[in-house]
Parts: structure tokens; sequence; C-alpha cells
């Protein structure tokens, strides 16, 4: 036995990397990072390659080694290349994430110090800042000092949270989920429909609240069928409302809709996963105002805090209501029970969890937050600019005025289908490389969107994806 014992010490040894090996595999990865920055700027911001990364799947697990030199290789050739590269200026489409480079950095922190968040006294330092950066988000919306919240890992999980809060806090029952009723608009992110599924609501009534022009919820469409809801004998449960629609970048009118949802009891839910960040800056805030009536609000770091992928924050006005969600005391873990700050694991599904807070942490303390404000509001210029210019250019049809940074709108030719033209002419503009913009359908009719949001996309870009739309509306249509 303690032959064997030898050799698989000596095994699992390797795992145990001395100070030497360590700065080797750094160095390999930072210069592999300070490539990909260099050539980022080079690349087609969306690439076809052969295999589309299938080439991956020729370097399977095994039970030997390989160098870090061929891991990134492998890494180059098959993962980063083919696709969206995200970290581009040029990204234009859906909503687009960051990836500031101190994020990294934090990811990096927490991975190596490999602190465990989910209960205080584990890392009360650690759950102290992220508690800390959840505070500072509830004072930009206007919440108590004393409300709380959870960093996620995007707006999906957020949702989620806030409707099994709000359920409870209602004291909803499988016995009332027929008769009550959640108000949403027709350009709510289908994450809601998900939560409210996975929550277990598939028989709840779902009312689509009609909208303006502008695709705004109207309050007074709102008002009148909670009304006739009641009357009618159901309950009327819970609305939500957007801080910055994904398809339309629409803010609903949130001072309204809150009046009306707590004039008649409901639950009111901001979905801001895209747009609430925009507080930080005047403009942002004037357009949000009324997000502080709300009983819950998501808020995406990863979009309008240009983070990487995979953070997310939901805001829950009343704590009580949070803890008695998602508090539990298994008997395993009742020598960390308390402590002066709540613990992550009582306010979220998530037992366990990384220290993912640090990646915004870094960020916001080595730059502050002027510059964000300011990225933001150049963001909201941006996109007036863009549609401000395409108002100029004959045969060019353009949505709404921006509530935020997304902008809708397509060419109509002279003869043919408009939809099947701006179908081509969106898959020409991917494959020109140059810039990324995706397309959506509203009412039956195809639009192309830009959504003007990665930190390093500034006018020069816009102008550049000017240039090139006009360039390939004049291929596609010499093409017939």
């Amino acid at each position: 036995m303690f032959d064997h014992l030898q050799h698989l010490e000596s095994e699992a040894r390797v795992l145990e990397l001395s100070a030497d090996q360590r700065h080797h595999l750094t160095r390999e990865a930072v210069a592999y990072t300070e490539r990909f920055y260099e050539n980022c700027p080079r690349r087609p911001i969306y690439q076809y390659t052969d295999d589309m990364g299938a080439g991956i799947l020729t370097s399977p697990i095994s039970p030997g080694p390989i160098d870090i030199d061929e891991a990134l290789h492998l890494l180059h050739r098959y993962v980063d290349s083919p696709g969206l590269n995200a970290a581009a200026p040029g990204d234009l489409a859906y909503i687009p994430a960051g990836g500031l480079y101190p994020a990294a950095l934090g990811d990096y922190l927490s991975a190596v110090i490999n602190l465990y968040t989910g209960i205080f006294a584990v890392a009360p330092g650690a759950v102290r800042l992220e508690n800390m950066l959840l505070r500072w988000m509830g004072e930009l919306v206007g919440y108590p000092a004393d409300a709380a919240g959870n960093l996620t890992t995007g707006g999906s999980i957020a949702n989620l949270t806030s409707v099994v809060t709000a359920r409870d806090a209602h004291s909803l029952k499988p016995k009332d989920y027929a008769r009550s009723v959640v108000y949403v608009s027709g350009e709510r992110h289908h994450s809601i429909d998900k939560a409210l599924r996975i929550a277990g609501f598939t028989e709840v009534v779902m009312r689509e609240i009609g909208m303006d022009a502008t695709y705004h919820m109207r309050p007074g469409v709102l008002a009148a069928q909670i009304d006739a809801d009641q009357k009618a004998g159901l309950n009327p449960w819970l609305v939500v409302a957007n801080a910055g629609a994904t398809n339309t970048g629409a803010v609903d009118p949130l001072t309204e809709i809150g009046q009306v949802a707590h004039d008649r009891g409901l639950w009111f839910h901001v979905d801001g996963a895209y747009g609430a960040f925009f507080t930080l800056c005047e403009p942002g805030r004037e357009r949000l105002r009324g997000i502080e009536r709300s009983d819950s609000v998501i808020m995406d770091p990863h979009k309008s805090l240009f983070l990487p992928w995979g953070s997310g924050a939901v805001l829950i006005k009343d704590r009580r209501t949070m803890v008695a969600s998602h508090h539990y005391s298994p008997s395993y873990l009742q020598d960390v029970e308390g402590g002066e700050e709540l613990s992550p694991s009582d306010l979220s599904p998530e037992l366990t969890r990384n220290f993912r807070g640090l990646r915004l942490w870094l960020p916001l303390k080595l730059f502050g937050t002027r510059p964000f404000a300011a990225a933001l509001e150049e963001k909201m210029l941006l996109a007036r600019y863009f549609r401000a210019r395409l108002c100029e250019m004959a045969g060019f049809e353009v949505g709404p005025e921006p509530d935020l940074s997304v902008v809708l709108w397509r060419y109509v030719p002279a003869r043919g289908d408009a939809d099947a033209f701006n179908t081509q002419l969106v898959e020409a503009i991917k494959r020109d490389g140059r810039v990324f913009l995706s397309s959506t359908r509203i009412d039956g009719v195809f639009w192309i969107r830009l959504a003007a949001l990665a930190y390093h996309t500034h006018k020069d870009t816009i102008d550049l994806a000017i240039d090139v739309i006009c360039e390939r509306v004049a291929a596609v249509l010499e093409a017939g």
C-alpha cells in the first residue's frame, strides 16, 4: 500500500507547480493575450474558417499532457478564430459585451486566491466587497441602503431570482397559479418567459400590454387591464417593464407604470440588464426616471459596464423578501451561520460560487466611475448620430429616436421585397467583416439593428459602419 501511495503522490504532485513553472506559464499566457490585443483591430469582426472550430475535437482530453505552446495554438486556431470577434470595436450587434482588461486581472486574482464567497464567515472581506458593490448599484437606481442583492452570471438568473422572490412575497401557491396574472411588454426579453416557466408558472395568465409607436408599454392600457382582471376574479400579481429592451432599446415609462403597480398592490419588476447602468450619466438618469419605484431590478455589468460575459446582478428593494425566498440552514453549515453581512447563498439559488465581484471592483477602483459615465453618454450620442446620418440618405428607413443606444433601420429599395433585400444586406455586411450588425423582426417587418455599447466603439467606428452599409447596399442593388 505504501509503495502505491508513493506512486500516486508522485503522479499527483505534477499539479503543484514550482515558481519557475508558474512564471513560464504566465509569460506564455500573457504573451498570447498581447498578440490577441495587437491583432484584434485587423481581424474580421466575423470570421469564417474551413471547419468553424471542429478541429478542437481532434485533440481530445487524454491521460498525457501537452505543453503550453501546443495548447495555445489549439486555442488560437480552433477557438478564438472562428465566429464573432466580440472584443473588436466593430461589434455592433445584439447587446455587445466589454472585456475590460482589468476585469480579466480580477478574474485571474480571484481564481488564484480561490475564495469561497457563498458564506460570509468563510470569506468576510470578499462578501463585504461584493455587498458594497451591490449597495453602490442600489444607490444608482435609487434603492434604500438596506436593499439586498446578488451578483449573478447574467440577466437570466437575475430575472429568475426576481420572479421567485416576487412569487413568495405574494404568498403564491401552485393552486393560485392558474388565476395569477403577469403583465409584460411585447418587447420583453425571453428570459422573463423562461424564468416564469422554470419557477413553475406554466399556467399563469400572461397579458401582453399594448405599446405605442415607439415600443413603449402604455400605462393607461396596463391600468385598465389590471382593473378588468380584478373584476373578473383573477389575481393580478406581477408587472415587468423594460429599462432598455434588447430588440429596440426602448425604456418603458417607469414612473407611470410603477404608480399603476403600486396603487394596485402588484410587484413591479424592471429588466434593466442592458439599460440600468445608464443611470451613471445625466441623460441616462433622466431617461430612466422612475426605476426607483420598482420592487426588483436586474442590471448586467457585462453589458453597460463593459465587463466580460458572466457578470449580472439582481437587486430587491425589501431584503426580507429575498432572504425569505432563498435562505436555508443545513446542519453541516452550523459553524458558519450568521454574520454582520448577508451571505450570497442566502440571497440566490447558488451555494457554491466564485469570487465574481473582483472582476467588477478592480476596474471601478482603477478607473473610477467618471470614464464609465462618459462612455455611456458617448454611446447614447453615437446612436443618435448614426440615426441622423441615415436620415440624410435616400432609401433608408429608421425606427424611433433611440432611448439609449440601439437604432432600428433598414433600406427600402425602389423595387422588390424590402425584407428580402435587408436579409441579403445584413449577410453581406457580415461577410464584409469590418463591422457586425444583427437583425430582428417587429410586427412582421425585418429590421437591422445597430447597438453602440462596446467601450472602444467611437465615432470612427460608426463612420466605418455607415461606409460599409452604403457599399453593401450598392453591391446588393447591383447584384439585383
